[in-house]
């Protein structure tokens, strides 16, 4: 397949809506035959696939909608089965990973609602239950976002032989690399995020933005955008050079996406974010914005974040001189304009792709939605 083989002056926001739906269907579908299953094993498990149901529910979807394009960039047929599974398995690893991640950052709330841990522990005190409600909420969650990596693996095993075309077997091979190497990234990026969280305040304060940005790279960067769009390009058998070329546009954008949703955890509108105000300061986050933060404030105020960050009890005066720190020392100009170079490394990535005028469009409207969003 080569980009040629796409359709030039297709309407790709009506093609892109129409993918979603697919990719919604064929969730909805999958995860019905695993619900008759689990009411086979026990009624009482049916709570694990419905916690998982209404996480990928709705959504932005970007992850599927870049492998998508990634797909159709790459000469790959709209239509074609093969892509919406793995647009599918997608969503099913990143809702894994957020209820893994809500976890580990011991986040209340997700998308405006109770994170699935807390619904978990709402359930336990609401039937009564002995015992811990908080400890069996989490070892519910975990089992849930097991479940839910497993159900993704499997979606993705599916691809080959769901696909209109059967894809070819070098084709499948290359997108199941790129699959598992977002995946085992991903982990280790999160690993190094906890590790940064407990050993950041005693390492030297001017490789903290170097250490960040490692952690951006290979937890969220990689999975969120470029491994998504190569996936998705390897699938419909792109060349070295095209998925080259993905990769030069869409790991600054993944970077750019994830430095904006730091600046969010900290001063985003908790009604457009669906977190508390200050939410990303209590988790203890050392993020890009927080090494920025404690390398130019000066030596007080440097220390007043090392001692306070990652306090769950922090008030909101404390949260509000956290954010002032952030601002009066220079390190939230400073990460904007970090998202800014990125962006526009990004786009002049995409303007050099030798793609339809219909995926250019389609993937300049996600990356600047990815980083100028509020929410």
């Amino acid at each position: 397949m080569n980009a040629t083989s796409v359709p030039r002056g297709a309407n790709p926001a009506a093609e892109q809506e129409a993918f979603i739906a697919a990719v919604a269907t064929e969730l909805t579908s999958f995860l019905a035959e695993k619900h008759a299953l689990l009411a086979r094993i026990s009624p009482d498990t049916l709570v694990l696939i419905d916690s998982i149901r209404k996480l990928v529910t709705g959504g932005k979807r970007m992850r599927a909608l870049l492998c998508y394009w990634g797909w159709r960039g790459a000469g790959g047929a709209a239509d074609d089965r093969a892509i919406i599974q793995a647009g599918a398995a997608l969503e099913l690893f990143q809702a894994a990973a957020l209820i893994h991640d809500d976890i580990i950052d011991r986040s209340d709330t997700r998308r405006g609602g109770p994170s699935v841990h807390r619904q978990f522990g709402t359930l336990h005190t609401d039937s009564g239950w002995a015992l811990d409600h908080e400890r069996f909420g989490h070892a519910a969650a975990i089992l849930t976002g097991d479940l839910c990596l497993s159900l993704s693996e499997e979606m993705f095993s599916l691809i080959a032989a769901g696909s209109n075309e059967p894809v070819s077997r070098a084709a499948s091979s290359r997108a199941r690399a790129v699959f598992n190497v977002m995946r085992t990234e991903v982990m280790a990026g999160q690993y190094l995020d906890i590790l940064e969280e407990v050993s950041g305040p005693s390492k030297p304060h001017g490789t903290a933005v170097a250490r960040a940005s490692a952690i951006i790279r290979f937890k969220s960067a990689k999975y969120s955008s470029e491994h998504p769009l190569v996936m998705g390009g390897a699938l419909a058998g792109a060349d070295d050079e095209l998925l080259s070329g993905y990769s030069d546009f869409s790991l600054p954008l993944g970077e750019a996406f994830q430095l904006r949703d730091d600046v969010l955890g900290v001063f985003g509108d908790p009604a457009t974010t669906g977190k508390p105000a200050g939410d990303d300061l209590r988790e203890g986050k050392r993020t890009v914005l927080v090494g920025l933060t404690i390398d130019a404030a000066a030596a007080a105020d440097g220390e007043f974040v090392d001692q306070n960050l990652g306090r769950q009890d922090l008030s909101d005066a404390e949260v509000e001189r956290l954010c002032a720190i952030m601002v009066d020392s220079g390190a939230l100009a400073n990460t904007e304009a970090m998202i800014t170079e990125l962006s526009e490394r990004a786009f002049a990535a995409l303007k050099r792709l030798t793609i339809a005028d219909s995926v250019t469009e389609a993937l300049s409207a996600l990356g600047l939605a990815a980083v100028a969003r509020t929410s």
